[in-house]
């Protein structure tokens, strides 16, 4: 492909961006702008209550590991928009262009973000008087067909205490995938996913767009933990939604410390525009699961709006938690005994000796060894069953990060050895070997066509003929019209006919 996109840092590679002196074209901000929350407002698949009016502003999940086809990188796949219905037109899913969509890296343990690789996204509406996402088959990403476009730019901020002291452009105009309307719209979705995969010059390999949620779980468990008897496990909740990612794949050399200090911490937040025209945070997450059933509704907001170094509210929460007093109550299983110091090691501090940084602050983040070798044959019960490249150590896609976090809960560090778990332990959809990695979204035409929807039946409904079999007075007709062109969608129906027949009685007053 060719890029519109075009890197703003030249020829530079990211290493030097980060550690070298300000950048031509880099923005002194030393001294002038603390990056502090302000209000909160809300993360994760719906679990925060302001968040859930507000998806486009909503993180659902993040993944952080070392790239397993280009071992001395490290990718990161922050994912927004949670529960996307494929079908959901016209209105599909774009990210918002009053936001700002961080990817935060704590490169020395100390809770502090020293890196912010900031996307931003701009809108583009070809023809306003349209109703249509796409006018005809869209081939590629620049076609005149696709009628709602979007592009990015990215930031690198490098910050001191939290305050930024340099500000470079990565990439600027980079386009983004769009959501997967349908077959007819996009025949060959794939080559748009590949169309927006881009390489700046500084070495960063960039992607945003639609995905398949990689997320796989039974989300049952909110009935009373599975139905209280176990009745409700074994359904991926999540098969055929999508989600809106975005990925990034950096020389693991450039955001890490050193070589002797290889670990990093990840979180991804979400900024909104306010009225004021300031920015606050309305969204954070790190490791999976904690904002949904580690903290109660009352800090769920706060959460959302904090950092991590100022995690020390909620340590009763993981110390203290919820959950294993109510496996307990329902199925009898013992709750381990409190304060819970493993769960502090798991999602406060990291693993000793495998991805705990020296003199690290508590605090709740994906934390990554980047200098663990990818193994080939990944086990999704990661760290627990001897595969050190995996969940808690970073978060693969492939991780199955709710057995992992059930048995763990349940005391599996402490000895309490135990098998729980959802019963599904893998994605609907299989996940990429090369960047970005996140399985190609369901498209909206999935599904069967209904029994005598035929573009015959459709014309004769057209001319005053027969409905389709089967489909009663109130009963809407979709078929793809040849007359239409290729890609063309013509909505039909018995409505569309009681309309005609009402106009033709109309020229007998």
């Amino acid at each position: 492909m060719t890029p519109t996109s075009r890197g703003g840092s030249g020829r530079r590679n990211i290493a030097t961006l980060i550690c070298g002196a300000l950048a031509a074209g880099g923005l002194a901000a030393a001294g002038v702008t603390a990056l502090e929350p302000g209000a909160a407002s809300a993360s994760s698949h719906r679990e925060a209550p302001l968040i859930s009016g507000t998806p486009q502003f909503d993180n659902t999940d993040l993944y952080a590991f070392v790239s397993p086809d280009k071992p001395d990188t490290t990718t990161i796949v922050a994912n927004w928009i949670p529960l996307q219905e494929p079908a959901g037109g016209p209105n599909f899913y774009t990210f918002a262009e009053d936001a700002q969509y961080d990817i935060r890296i704590d490169q020395d343990g100390d809770a502090q973000e020293d890196l912010i690789f900031r996307y931003t996204f701009k809108t583009k509406t070809k023809n306003d008087k349209s109703f249509l996402y796409n006018t005809g088959t869209v081939e590629s990403l620049d076609d005149e067909t696709l009628n709602i476009t979007q592009t990015y730019d990215i930031e690198l901020i490098k910050l001191k205490n939290r305050r930024a002291v340099s500000k470079t452009q990565l990439a600027d105009d980079v386009r983004v995938a769009p959501s997967n309307v349908g077959k007819a719209s996009m025949p060959d979705y794939k080559k748009l996913r590949d169309e927006a995969v881009y390489e700046t010059a500084s070495g960063v390999t960039t992607f945003a767009g639609q995905a398949d949620d990689p997320f796989f779980l039974d989300l049952r468990v909110f009935d009373l933990l599975y139905g209280g008897d176990l009745s409700e496990v074994g359904r991926d909740t999540l098969k055929q939604y999508n989600v809106n990612s975005i990925a990034l794949q950096v020389p693991s050399e450039a955001i890490t410390e050193s070589h002797e200090q290889p670990i990093v911490g990840v979180w991804s937040t979400t900024q909104r525009k306010g009225a004021d025209g300031e920015f606050r945070q309305v969204s954070r997450l790190g490791m999976p699961l904690v904002n949904e059933v580690v903290n109660p509704i009352k800090d769920k907001d706060t959460f959302n709006a904090s950092s991590p170094v100022d995690d020390a509210q909620f340590l009763k929460n993981v110390t203290e938690p919820e959950l294993p007093k109510l496996i307990e109550a329902i199925y009898k299983i013992p709750a381990p005994d409190e304060p819970r110091n493993d769960l502090v090691d798991v999602f406060l501090k990291g693993v000793e000796g495998l991805n705990q940084p020296p003199h690290v602050t508590p605090s709740e983040m994906l934390r990554l060894n980047t200098s663990i070798e990818p193994t080939k044959k990944p086990k999704r019960l990661g760290v627990l069953d001897g595969d050190n490249q995996g969940f808690p150590n970073g978060r693969r896609l492939t991780d199955d990060v709710i057995d992992i976090a059930l048995q763990v809960v349940e005391g599996e560090l402490l000895g309490a050895k135990n098998d729980l778990g959802d019963a599904v332990d893998k994605n609907d959809k299989k996940f990429g070997h090369s960047f970005p990695y996140v399985g190609l979204p369901t498209a909206g035409s999935r599904g069967k066509t209904v029994e005598g929807n035929t573009t015959d039946n459709v014309r004769s409904a057209l001319d005053g003929g027969v409905t389709a079999a089967g489909s009663g007075t109130d009963t809407t007709l979709i078929a793809s019209s040849a007359a239409a062109g290729a890609g063309g969608v013509l909505i039909i129906g018995t409505g569309l006919f009681w309309w005609r027949r009402r106009q033709n009685d109309r020229a007998y007053y």
